[in-house]
C-alpha cells in the first residue's frame, strides 16, 4: 500500500519503512548463508570455493542492474511526493521499457563473456568447471533479477516496503527447498545451487508483477504513457546509470581484491567466501536504513519540505552508526564461530582465515553507517554524479591495497582492503551529502 512520508515523525517513518526491507534483506542473506552451508557441507570446501570465487563479478554485473532499478525509483518517489500522478506513471512506463532493453543486453553479454571473467579473476583450475557452470546459470537469470528489483523499487518509492518483503520471503523459503532438492538430493552440484536461485528469483518477480496489476492501479502506466519520449528517459537514466555505475565501480575494486585473494589458493578462497557471506548478512540493516532514509528524503524533496530532509538524514545516520558498533563487536568476538555454518570444524586453516577476516572487518564496521546513508541520500536528492564518485574512491582504495600490499602482506592485506575503501569514501561523501542538503534547501527557498 502506498504511503506518503511527508508527514509525521521522521525517525518513526524511516524505521517503519526500513523494518520490512530489513527483514527481507535478512531473509535473502539467510538464504545465501544456507545456500553456502548446503554447498559447503554437501560438496565440500572446493564446492564452496566454486560458488564464491566469482562473488565480486556477480556484484559487478548484478549490482549494476540493481543500481539502475534503484535509481529509476528516485523520480517516481519525487513525483509521488509532489502528488503528480501523471508524471509518476510516465516515469514508470519508460522505466519498464529501459529495463526490458537492459535485460536483453546484459544477459547476452555476460553469458558470452563468462570464460573471460573467470580468467580475469584467476579462478583456480581445480574449481574452474564448477565455477563456470554456476556463473552461466546465474547470468541467465538476469531478466528475473531486473524484473523483481524494478517492481520492488517502484513499490518502495511510493512508501510500500512491506509487499516486496512478503514476496521475497516466499522466494527465500522456496529457494532453500530447491537448494536441498538440487544439491543435496539431485546430483546437480554447483549448477543446482544456481538453478535454485534463478527459479526463486523469477517467482518473486512474477509475484510483484501480478500484485501491481491486480491491486495497485495507482502504478498502472496508461496507454499513452507507452510512447517513447526523450525527457523522462533522460531523467531516469540520469538517476539510474550513475547508481548502476556506482555499484559496478565499487565492484571493480572488489574484483581486483578477489583476484588477488584467489591467487593465494583454495584455502583462502574458501575462508574469504565464508567470511564474506557472514559480512553480507550483517550488512543488511545498513542497506535497509539507507534505502529508507533515501526514499524519505526523495519524497520530502518533491514536497518541498527541506527541513524534514535534514532531520531525517541525521536520524537515519544515527540509527545506522549505532547498529554498526554493535554488529562490529559481534564480528570481532564471534566471527570464527559463525564460520562453522559453512566450514566443518576439522578445516582449521579455512576457519582461521575466515575468523581473521571478520575480526578485521568488525573494528571499522560502524563506518558503513556513514557511507551507505550518506551515499544513498545524496543519490535520492538527485546528485548522482557525486554519489558515484564515492564508489570511484572505494575502487581506487581496494585496487591499491590489492596490487601493492597483498604481494607483501598476503591475506592480512585482504583483511584490510574493505576498511581502507570505506574510510577513504566517507571522507568525501559525508561532507558532500551535507553540502547537497544545503544546496536543495537554497533551491527550494529561491523558487
Amino acid at each position: 500500500m502506498a504511503k506518503s512520508m511527508t508527514e509525521g515523525r521522521p525517525f518513526r517513518l524511516i524505521l517503519r519503512f526500513a523494518l520490512p526491507l530489513l527483514v527481507g534483506n535478512l531473509l535473502q542473506q539467510t538464504y545465501n548463508m544456507i545456500d553456502a552451508a548446503i554447498v559447503g557441507q554437501v560438496l565440500g570446501s572446493d564446492g564452496l570455493a566454486a560458488v564464491g570465487a566469482t562473488s565480486s563479478a556477480q556484484f559487478l554485473i548484478l549490482g549494476f542492474c540493481l543500481g539502475m532499478c534503484t535509481g529509476f525509483g528516485v523520480p517516481v518517489a519525487s513525483s509521488f511526493g509532489a502528488n503528480d500522478t501523471r508524471q509518476m506513471k510516465d516515469y514508470i512506463a519508460h522505466a519498464m521499457l529501459i529495463a526490458a532493453v537492459l535485460a536483453v543486453v546484459m544477459t547476452s553479454l555476460c553469458v558470452a563473456l563468462c570464460p573471460t571473467i573467470l580468467r580475469i579473476l584467476s579462478v583456480p583450475e581445480d574449481i574452474f568447471a564448477d565455477t563456470y557452470s554456476y556463473l552461466v546459470i546465474i547470468f541467465l537469470g538476469i531478466p528475473f533479477i531486473i524484473l523483481y528489483n524494478l517492481l520492488a523499487s517502484i513499490l518502495r518509492s511510493v512508501g510500500d516496503s512491506r509487499t516486496p518483503f512478503v514476496f521475497l520471503a516466499i522466494s527465500t523459503v522456496l529457494n532453500i527447498f530447491l537448494d536441498i532438492l538440487c544439491v543435496a538430493i539431485l546430483p546437480l552440484g554447483c549448477a543446482g545451487a544456481a538453478i535454485a536461485t534463478v527459479v526463486a528469483q523469477g517467482i518473486s518477480g512474477l509475484l510483484c508483477l501480478v500484485y501491481i496489476w491486480k491491486k495497485v492501479p495507482l502504478l498502472h502506466p496508461e496507454r499513452m504513457d507507452g510512447r517513447f519520449r526523450a525527457r523522462p528517459v533522460k531523467r531516469l537514466l540520469a538517476m539510474g546509470l550513475p547508481m548502476g555505475f556506482q555499484f559496478s565501480v565499487t565492484a571493480i575494486g572488489s574484483m581486483t581484491m578477489q583476484s588477488a585473494n584467489n591467487a593465494l589458493g583454495s584455502i583462502y578462497v574458501s575462508g574469504f567466501t565464508a567470511g564474506n557471506r557472514i559480512k553480507q548478512f550483517v550488512m543488511c540493516p545498513f542497506d535497509a536504513i539507507a534505502t529508507a532514509t533515501s526514499v524519505f528524503c526523495s519524497q520530502n524533496l518533491g514536497a518541498g519540505k527541506t527541513d524534514r530532509i535534514t532531520k531525517g538524514f541525521r536520524e537515519g545516520l544515527a540509527l545506522a552508526v549505532g547498529y554498526g558498533v554493535i554488529a562490529g563487536i559481534v564480528l570481532i568476538f564471534a566471527g570464527r564461530t559463525l564460520s562453522l555454518l559453512f566450514v566443518s570444524s576439522d578445516e582449521v586453516e579455512i576457519l582461521d582465515a575466515s575468523g581473521k577476516y571478520l575480526r578485521y572487518i568488525g573494528v571499522f564496521f560502524w563506518t558503513l553507517g556513514f557511507l551507505n546513508v550518506s551515499r544513498l541520500t545524496t543519490q535520492g536528492l538527485g546528485f548522482s554524479g557525486r554519489a558515484i564518485f564515492s564508489g570511484v574512491i572505494e575502487m581506487i582504495a581496494r585496487v591499491v591495497v590489492s596490487r601493492v600490499f597483498v604481494p607483501i602482506a598476503g591475506f592480512t592485506a585482504i583483511c584490510c582492503a574493505d576498511q581502507a575503501a570505506w574510510i577513504a569514501a566517507i571522507l568525501y561523501i559525508v561532507p558532500m551529502c551535507f553540502y547537497c542538503i544545503a544546496k536543495v534547501r537554497r533551491q527550494v527557498r529561491e523558487k
